[in-house]
């Protein structure tokens, strides 16, 4: 699919003074993931969070592509909050990637860009891990499913941290007796390639100021990934963030939403 004009993407507005700061989550997320984060700014910002491409209540396509994904949501912005100017964009591993490619297809939609623990390179370490999740998850009957406590007792062996049970659980809800999955889980499976990969920009750049926040207890963000942000986006500043891995606005989101209003402060 390549026509944005039948695409529907969801997103959720948080009302604020100012500027507005656009958020997309990473793999099996959903744009109310940043709620939090996106409250804590309102006093300086009005924020757009954005249910990704295969994931909460926006549609799902046939493929994954970063690049499909960047020009959904960039024709999205261009009719919707950046219309009359540039907007803030901050990602978040998968939608770190999605934000990168966007910035460097779409300049002129982007003011300040946040890209949250993930590198425009191929981060195939995780797909063991992910792959994981993915078969425990299929493991899962949701029609047969009387409540959501169910589904957390079915997952609780393959699946040992409780934090990330309640994160996965949070796309499945309700449907008739059952229930159903928000995300397109069978493609994420069949793409995990894709979504470890990162797609060749070229000679693109995006030329405006760039903060790249890593988690410091997290190896997504690695010294040999330097030359290659460098290359596309030559105004990015590192910040690795203490007692983070790498879901850093959930494990710090004080410390991450004071990081990040500071980058934002800088533009004015």
């Amino acid at each position: 699919m390549s026509d944005a004009s039948d695409f529907t993407l969801h997103t959720t507005t948080v009302d604020g003074d100012g500027s507005t700061v656009v958020f997309l989550h990473g793999l099996f997320g959903q744009g109310k993931n940043f709620t939090q984060i996106a409250k804590g700014l309102a006093e300086e910002h009005a924020s757009l969070l954005v249910d990704l491409p295969n994931h909460g209540r926006s549609a799902w396509t046939e493929h994954l592509d970063y690049e499909q994904m960047a020009d959904l949501i960039a024709a999205e912005l261009r009719a919707g909050v950046a219309s009359e100017g540039p907007v803030h964009l901050v990602g978040h591993s998968m939608g770190g990637k999605v934000a990168m490619v966007l910035a460097l297809r779409h300049p002129d939609l982007i003011e300040r860009l946040v890209v949250v623990d993930i590198s425009p390179v191929a981060s195939g370490g995780s797909r063991g891990e992910f792959e994981h999740l993915l078969d425990s998850l299929a493991q899962l009957d949701p029609r047969a499913l009387a409540s959501r406590r169910e589904a957390d007792e079915q997952l609780q062996e393959p699946i040992r941290s409780s934090m990330i049970r309640g994160f996965l659980l949070q796309s499945l809800v309700r449907d008739g007796d059952g229930f159903r999955w928000l995300s397109n889980l069978e493609l994420l499976r069949s793409e995990l390639d894709v979504i470890g990969g990162f797609p060749e920009q070229g000679d693109r750049e995006f030329t405006g100021p760039v903060l790249w926040i890593a988690g410091a207890e997290s190896d997504y963000i690695a010294e040999e990934h330097r030359p290659a942000m460098r290359e596309h986006f030559p105004q990015a500043h590192l910040v690795r963030i203490k007692g983070a891995g790498h879901w850093v606005h959930a494990e710090q989101p004080e410390v991450f939403t004071s990081v990040l209003r500071r980058f934002l402060a800088a533009g004015g």
